[in-house]
């Protein structure tokens, strides 16, 4: 398989924190960003700097503090914006517009044409002062197609190093976004964005689409947090890309631990049963299942815990069954006759369907039973 020709930007530290409710501190965000360098992420979106004081400070200190990864941040494409970008030392300013006919009559109240014209004046204002330029289309999956080819020829020629394709609301499906990047790469071939927003629960699935379809820089965020339903999850990303894209650069064995790290930092924690890094995403009951991991653990996971930090963990409950028990039972010391064996599965099964929690004490407990003669 010949690798997909991708880099990650992850935007945690900057869309991320968009979150509601999220706000990271200065050591938080240099924490993360440290923390995605040691994966291998390309480039760290660093913050927002015209928003305030504090931030400008924070982009400014993650960009100066020698990580390999280069360092991003966004701008309007509005003179104090991109200044305020340039003061703080990035590689990259993400010079953005939304360019959606909706979001021109309710924001700018002015023809898409002057709109594009002023944002170009702001791509080249910041290319010729010598860091790299992402020209960025907000609302683009509900924009022209033809105005976004537009923009995207015209940005190069005004100094973009990158242009940018953002589903800021989360519409499209991922064969939408197959079709849409295609049409864009076809007309104008250049190093494609791809920022996808998760409203359809779509926001992985569209991302790495988009970089099937030729999508350079992948959009990404820990856990997939970020405004409403959030962002395409770096860990979901980075897992497919290894597993169907061929990508093996990226150290995936750090993503159980950096979702901690942000699930701490923006008290978000991760659903039990997300896919990677979700507390049941490498835990099993049922016996069947148990019994063919003991064997072989492909024989039920795709993907194996050790690649992602994670561990296996096997859940005792009413679809338990002996092989499972036995093998739980010998890592905390006990061998079970098969009498001993029936007897904690039943009071296992009916604790479970009572809804009751089989957790290790309550297990230690029905095996010290068993093997006390309670059976006599």
């Amino acid at each position: 398989m010949k690798p997909w020709c991708i880099e990650i930007c992850d935007v945690t530290l900057r869309d991320g924190e968009q979150t509601p409710g999220v706000s990271f501190t200065l050591d938080e965000k240099m924490t993360i960003a440290h923390a995605l360098d040691e994966i291998g992420v390309e480039v760290i979106e660093a913050g927002f700097p015209v928003v305030s004081a504090s931030e400008k400070a924070c982009v400014t200190a993650i960009a100066r503090s020698d990580l390999d990864a280069r360092v991003c941040c966004l701008a309007r494409a509005l003179k104090p914006d991109v200044e305020a970008a340039l003061d703080c030392d990035v590689d990259i300013v993400s010079i953005f517009f939304a360019t959606s006919d909706l979001h021109i009559r309710h924001k700018y109240r002015k023809p898409r044409e002057e709109v594009l014209d002023g944002a170009l004046d702001m791509v080249e204002f910041a290319s010729d002062h010598g860091v790299q330029v992402r020209f960025a289309a907000e609302d683009a999956s509900r924009t022209d197609p033809a105005f976004l080819i537009e923009m995207y020829n015209r940005g190069v020629e005004c100094g973009a190093n990158y242009v940018s394709f953002a589903d800021t609301v989360g519409c499209l499906t991922p064969l939408e976004t197959h079709a849409v990047v295609s049409d864009i790469l076809d007309a104008a071939p250049h190093r494609l964005c791809i920022h996808c927003h998760n409203d359809l629960g779509f926001a992985a699935a569209n991302t790495v689409t988009a970089a099937a379809a030729g999508a350079f820089q992948l959009h990404t965020t820990v856990n997939g947090i970020g405004e409403r339903a959030g962002n395409a999850a770096l860990e979901q990303v980075l897992v497919t890309l290894r597993m169907k894209g061929g990508v093996d650069r990226y150290d995936l064995s750090c993503l159980q631990e950096i979702s901690r790290l942000v699930a701490r930092s923006s008290g978000v924690f991760p659903e039990r049963t997300r896919p990677i890094v979700g507390e049941n995403a490498f835990a099993h009951e049922s016996g069947i299942h148990i019994a063919a991991i003991l064997e072989d653990p492909s024989t039920y996971e795709y993907i194996l815990p050790e690649l992602v930090g994670g561990e296996r963990r096997f859940v005792l409950g009413k679809h338990t069954g002996r092989k499972a028990l036995d093998h739980i039972a010998q890592a905390y010391g006990f061998e079970l006759s098969d009498a001993e064996a029936r007897w904690v599965l039943e009071q296992i099964k009916q604790r479970s369907e009572g809804k009751c929690s089989v957790t290790p004490e309550v297990l230690c407990g029905f095996l010290r039973q068993a093997k006390g003669g309670v059976l006599q």
